[in-house]
């Protein structure tokens, strides 16, 4: 056969290993990163004088260069500083595993935080004012009426930031952390292979894209099945 399917069945356990530290990569920061993002993208939307000009540079920053070169710095860069080796985030940034981790946190936050900043601001006027003309205070208007709303409104784009970050942890393995494509490349260096173990990533990468194309479409069913326009 053209590909030996057979070493990589010998060899699940590394793929096993890659996509639990690819999970963890993934799914944490961006649990963090949501978690960051609305407060910041509340501060952008409402255009809170220096607080905004500071999270706009900070979206602006890491958005506007690759996720790599952001790991780079962090992984190889930090190490220069004195006063960052003798911090008590040293401990943390000396691991490859960490660096990578807090990489992808703050990029991710700073696509989250101009994603939901979007959803806030296209929340129709008139959903405000009726919560207005209820009596609700500011904070419960943003609470129970525009928070809601804008999740709603940040689902399709939030799909696809979900499965952007998923491709983008593929960095970690630049920087020894064995993730699917690390152990992928680690099979293919080990039997001097030239694509099983590439092959065998591209597929678990292809397998977890649609378990979250499919999980974000039962969930728009539900909370987006009120847009829908029903047919006579």
């Amino acid at each position: 056969m053209p590909i030996d399917v057979g070493v990589i069945i010998d060899n699940w356990p590394l793929f096993a290993r890659g996509l639990i530290n690819t999970l963890l990569l993934v799914s944490i920061p961006l649990l963090l990163a949501g978690a960051l993002a609305i407060p910041l993208a509340v501060i952008r939307a409402r255009r809170m004088r220096v607080l905004n000009r500071l999270v706009f540079s900070y979206t602006y920053v890491f958005r506007g260069t690759p996720l790599l070169v952001q790991l780079y710095l962090l992984y190889f860069g930090a190490a220069q500083f004195d006063f960052v080796r003798h911090s008590f985030l040293w401990p943390l940034l000396r691991e490859a595993w960490w660096c990578a981790f807090l990489s992808i946190t703050l990029c991710s936050a700073a696509y989250l935080t101009e994603i939901f900043r979007g959803a806030i601001e296209n929340v129709p006027t008139g959903q405000v004012e009726a919560a207005k003309a209820l009596g609700l205070s500011g904070f419960q208007q943003f609470w129970l009426v525009v928070l809601p709303s804008a999740w709603r409104r940040a689902l399709p784009p939030l799909s696809n930031e979900v499965i952007f970050t998923l491709h983008g942890s593929v960095v970690a393995s630049t920087i020894t952390i064995i993730d699917v494509l690390g152990a992928g490349r680690m099979l293919n260096n080990k039997y001097y292979l030239a694509s099983e173990g590439l092959l065998a990533a591209a597929v678990i990468y292809l397998a977890l894209t649609f378990l979250i194309t499919a999980a974000f479409r039962r969930i728009e069913r539900k909370y987006l099945s009120h847009l829908k326009v029903s047919r006579s």
